[in-house]
């Protein structure tokens, strides 16, 4: 617009009402249009105009602008304030970040350290390595929410730092052991027990890797064989059995014929420990074993193929960085049930109730008595404050990344 050819405010009232002609311009930006505003707001002194003619002067840039009413008051106030009206350009957003770059970055790396767990685990990791482990790097996320923690993994600042699932194949049951569900009634003990295969590769199979879970503490211990034959599992169980801090009672398994044998049957007899098996069409009676595979067997070892004379590595990978990640180092969730006035039970999973499997054994109302003679709480406990969660973690990255060279060089050597 033109404005040498207003020159009073009666022109600019005549303008509003549609009688007076103008010659219009295209103003390219809108610092063009701020500066016809000062312009206009410097040529008809709008500081010392009467009330009535601050208004026409008001309309009539509300006609030639394309700002509300709000918005060109605060411009003129700032005018009048300032004597100047320049454009600011908005470089910031309207709430200010609450955790930093550095926040997010040690997000993303105690995602990789743990493997990516869940929104919960990661939660309570955080404030156990501020109020637990004194890690000051942790004050802010010790205090982030779980909701929050997957919004940060959704932002483009958290990605610039950071297959297939096998069913188990059933097999006709034999009849050994008995087929129920075992009554824990809150003890430790009561172990469930699967396998899981790591693949074939050119018809050669993968190791093996067995993996038990105490039903009530969630303390596991995973360990590998080449075959799932007796000579070698029996050891193996062996050993698997008496890694457990505390007393086993049960064992329990599904119909997977590795389990369900004489062999195993006269092991546990002679360990005077209780075999049961999962019942027909109850698929969650080894549920939780199940659920581990997933989230500890498959998360560390993924589903590639690696050859079965690797399985003595790792049983010391499993000895010396999973295993004790797992018990002592990353928290679970543990259900209250909560029956109806119906007798109908639900099991609700609390935040606060988040622990190690450790801290869950402890927790257990006099529970030195489940423990093994020569074991003591003091000794695991000096084992469990021996590293921090973080630094558990990365040894067992840095272990399973140096276990996986080995198996990639091997894999390469004999194609």
């Amino acid at each position: 617009m033109k404005l040498e050819n207003l020159k009073s405010i009666k022109e600019m009232s005549s303008f509003i009402n549609g009688t007076q002609s103008i010659t219009f311009e295209v103003l390219s930006s809108k610092e063009d249009v701020y500066k016809m505003i000062e312009q206009i707001l410097q040529k008809f002194c709008y500081k010392k105009l009467k009330k009535q003619d601050k208004g026409i002067v008001i309309q009539f840039l509300l006609k030639i602008s394309c700002y509300s009413r709000q918005q060109l008051t605060r411009m003129i106030n700032r005018y009048l304030k300032t004597g100047k009206l320049k454009y600011q350009h908005k470089t910031i957003n309207g709430f200010e970040s609450f955790y930093n770059n550095e926040d997010i970055r040690l997000l993303a790396e105690l995602d990789k350290r743990h493997d990516a767990p869940n929104g919960l685990m990661v939660k309570k990791l955080c404030e156990r390595a501020y109020h637990k482990f004194n890690d000051n790097a942790y004050v802010r996320l010790s205090h982030i929410s779980v909701s929050h923690i997957y919004n940060i993994r959704k932002s483009s600042g958290y990605k610039k730092h950071r297959v297939y699932y096998e069913k188990t194949k059933s097999f006709k049951g034999i009849h050994i052991g008995e087929r129920r569900k075992p009554e824990n009634n809150g003890n430790p003990g009561y172990i469930r027990i699967d396998t899981v295969h790591q693949g074939d590769l050119d018809g050669k199979k993968g190791v093996y890797h067995i993996n038990a879970v105490d039903e009530v503490t969630q303390f596991e211990v995973v360990s590998s064989v080449e075959k799932i034959s007796e000579s070698y599992l029996i050891p193996a169980l062996k050993v698997l059995l008496e890694s457990f801090p505390f007393k086993i009672i049960n064992f329990h398994s599904d119909n997977g014929s590795e389990y369900v044998n004489q062999m195993v049957a006269k092991l546990l007899e002679k360990l005077l420990i209780e075999f049961t098996k999962s019942r027909a069409r109850r698929s969650n009676d080894n549920a939780l074993a199940e659920g581990k595979n997933a989230a500890i067997v498959r998360k560390t070892f993924g589903y590639i193929h690696i050859p079965q004379h690797f399985a003595k590595q790792l049983n010391e990978f499993n000895r010396d960085a999973l295993n004790p990640y797992i018990n002592y180092h990353r928290p679970c969730l543990y259900p209250t049930i909560i029956t109806d006035h119906k007798g109908k039970q639900k099991k609700k999973y609390e935040y606060h109730d988040m622990m190690t499997p450790y801290e869950k054994l402890k927790s257990i109302p006099d529970a030195a008595q489940y423990l093994k003679d020569g074991v003591t709480f003091k000794n695991l406990d000096d084992f469990a404050a021996k590293i921090s969660d973080n630094e558990a973690a990365d040894y067992l990255q840095h272990k399973r990344k140096l276990l996986f060279n080995e198996i990639h060089e091997d894999c390469m050597r004999s194609v």
